[in-house]
C-alpha cells in the first residue's frame, strides 16, 4: 500500500524463513513471509494472540492485521 513503512524484519539462516512487517496508512499490519527451504512451521502472536501456520517450501503467505477500532 502506498505509504506503508516497514516495522520488522528477520532472516533465519540460508534455507529457512525470512519475514518482513509493515504499517499502512490505516493502522493495519501486514507480514510476508518466504520458506526459502522445505516445509516448515511456525508461530505468528500479536497483540496478544497467536497463530500456527505451516509453509511449503519455495511459497510465501501474507498476513494482515486491521487496525484497532478508534475511540469516538
Amino acid at each position: 500500500m502506498p505509504g506503508a513503512y516497514r516495522v520488522e524484519s528477520n532472516t533465519f539462516d540460508q534455507g529457512s524463513l525470512e519475514d518482513v512487517a509493515f504499517r499502512n496508512p490505516d493502522g493495519s499490519l501486514v507480514l510476508l513471509v518466504l520458506n526459502s527451504g522445505g516445509t516448515a512451521a511456525f508461530n505468528i502472536g500479536w497483540a496478544g494472540k497467536y497463530a500456527s501456520y505451516k509453509l511449503a517450501g519455495g511459497a510465501v503467505a501474507t498476513f494482515r492485521w486491521s487496525s484497532p477500532a478508534m475511540p469516538h
